[in-house]
């Protein structure tokens, strides 16, 4: 928080409190050891219920308990890099283009997530007007588990709905103040 440093063992609560878990809007559990980042997540959701938690899980056979112990994502490095090995080899070009996108440069295309504002909830996605935004494109809008991918203009917003685009970092600002909560 603000910029300073908390050293320290993260399975203590103590060290946790210090960190300011109870306004913590995320922790990630990320150590080499699935145990450590067992213990870090389950402290860290019985502190702070509304905190959202990533960890690290190297090995498959924890995956459930660490999100029993209050995980809300567990990654799996060997997992991700054996699925970026596979993606290298049968579509290079693809993962090219999403390495390109990711690079820091300011303006490099990026796929984000926009939380739709209640003002638009019942309205068609007509009517969210990206029209000056010609680095934009609407991909797709997730529901709770449900996707609608490239919604058409008559493809009404609920509440709840993200939008998914691939935008610039500058457009996504804009978007975000014309349509997020």
């Amino acid at each position: 928080k603000n910029g300073s440093q908390i050293q320290g063992d993260p399975t203590e609560d103590e060290i946790l409190k210090k960190a300011h878990i109870d306004s913590s809007l995320g922790v990630f559990a990320a150590t080499e050891d699935d145990n450590i980042n067992l213990v870090i997540s389950l402290s860290a959701r019985r502190l702070n219920p509304k905190v959202r938690v990533i960890a690290f899980c190297f090995n498959q056979k924890n995956v459930e308990k660490m999100e029993l112990a209050g995980a809300d994502k567990v990654v799996s490095p060997t997992n991700i890099g054996g699925m970026r090995m596979a993606s290298e080899m049968i579509r290079p070009t693809v993962t090219n283009f999403l390495d390109f996108m990711l690079r820091e440069d300011s303006k490099t295309y990026r796929i984000e997530e926009i939380i739709i504002s209640e003002e638009y909830h019942g309205k068609n996605v007509k009517e969210i007007d990206i029209s000056d935004l010609k680095s934009t494109i609407i991909m797709a809008i997730k529901n709770g588990d449900n996707w609608t991918f490239k919604p058409g203009d008559d493809c009404v917003i609920c509440e709840n709905d993200v939008l998914i685009v691939m935008t610039t970092p500058e457009e996504r600002e804009k978007l975000e103040k014309d349509l997020s909560i």
